[in-house]
């Protein structure tokens, strides 16, 4: 008998976790669950914070999905457009990113952690409340979202009436069914709404249990094959040439080079996150051939699964030349080029990853085709 209790309960507990874990989503007519989150701005905020609106329109979204980002300029459209109709927007971010995966970061420069948060408000001119709820998830599992983005729209009593997508593309201007909007007028104008609850599309909740899925994608990397080529002066004439139909990121770095040892992790992050699309990394090393099993071996530390050369001895001096006239020789020197060679972005010292990231993808593009 105790075994069969002891068995009841570990089902009843697993089954309470998979609930806690894949809420449901709020329902039609339910009331809307108090939530306490913190805001871009430093404050606290409640349901309370929001009376004064008449309606409530929750939208929950993140910084690295790109059909929310897909949707940023839409939600900062909607929120100037009703703000005077007595419509509140306010976006809560339901991800814990210590489970978003380096490959889930393909088309940002952002992860969706609170500081992070108010980068990307910052950048966006964000024209609306932005929340927190990675920590605890809390409103999260609450409210059920099962996308980012997926709005909840509630009445003056602050009942659901619309709980669903905000339109039927995300893609400016291809739209041609306006589902928030529509809910949201026929509020306006004490109607019922017509089409309470659709379907939405985007990426999942990244809930807290699956940061297991991250350290299992980090740990894999310990198995990709790392490898250093020799490459002479017209070699890298060759690679700066580019023609791969590729973003190309060459970092020019030494063993003997503190800062270029130093961000050695997070260039081979950046490759880890957009190799899957038009982008590829390339390192070259600057030490001497004697240097060359020294210098491996520090890739292979790193698990830099990207193309690595090693120039050697030749003519540093003509290889500054050929890879950007206007580098000064010192190391850390990291250039962007596009498919034609063309230097767009470039960094000398030691590079400012997030500069750098967000000149990645404003160049491979932060949504899909």
């Amino acid at each position: 008998m105790k075994t069969i209790l002891m068995t009841l309960c570990l089902f009843i507990s697993i089954a309470a976790l998979a609930l806690d874990e894949n809420p449901v989503t709020l329902k039609v007519g339910e009331k809307a669950p108090a939530f306490n989150l913190k805001g871009i701005d430093g404050k606290q905020y409640t349901l309370a914070s929001f009376k004064d609106s008449k309606f409530l329109v929750l939208v929950f979204t993140c910084n690295h999905c790109p059909t929310a980002q897909a949707y940023e300029d839409k939600l900062i459209a909607f929120q100037n457009k009703y703000k005077s109709k007595g419509v509140r927007l306010v976006a809560i971010n339901p991800n814990s990113e210590k489970s978003v995966r380096f490959d889930e970061l393909g088309f940002s420069d952002l992860n969706d952690s609170y500081p992070e948060m108010k980068i990307r408000a910052k950048n966006k001119k964000y024209n609306f409340t932005y929340l927190y709820d990675g920590d605890l998830q809390a409103a999260a599992k609450a409210y059920g979202p099962s996308t980012t983005p997926q709005v909840f729209v509630f009445d003056q009593k602050r009942v659901l009436q619309y709980v669903g997508r905000i339109d039927n593309d995300e893609h400016l201007g291809k739209a041609t069914v306006f589902d928030l909007d529509a809910a949201v007028n026929q509020l306006i104008a004490a109607k019922p709404v017509e089409v309470s609850t659709t379907k939405t599309f985007g990426c999942s909740v990244k809930w807290m249990y699956k940061n297991e899925w991250k350290d299992k994608e980090v740990s894999s990397w310990k198995e990709e094959s790392v490898s250093l080529e020799k490459v002479d002066l017209e070699g890298m004439k060759t690679i700066m040439k580019n023609g791969s139909g590729k973003y190309r990121l060459i970092n020019f770095w030494a063993t003997w080079c503190g800062p270029c040892v130093g961000e050695m992790s997070s260039l081979v992050e950046s490759d880890k996150m957009y190799r899957a699309r038009e982008f590829e990394l390339i390192t070259v090393t600057l030490d001497s051939e004697k240097a060359t099993d020294k210098a491996l071996a520090l890739l292979k530390k790193k698990v830099a699964s990207n193309k690595n050369y090693i120039f050697g001895d030749g003519d540093k001096y003509a290889l500054i030349e050929a890879v950007d006239p206007s580098w000064q020789g010192a190391l850390p020197h990291t250039v962007l080029i596009d498919n034609d060679g063309k230097v767009v972005f470039r960094q000398s010292g030691m590079i400012n990853i997030l500069e750098l990231r967000k000149a990645i993808v404003d160049k491979i593009g932060r949504v899909y085709p």
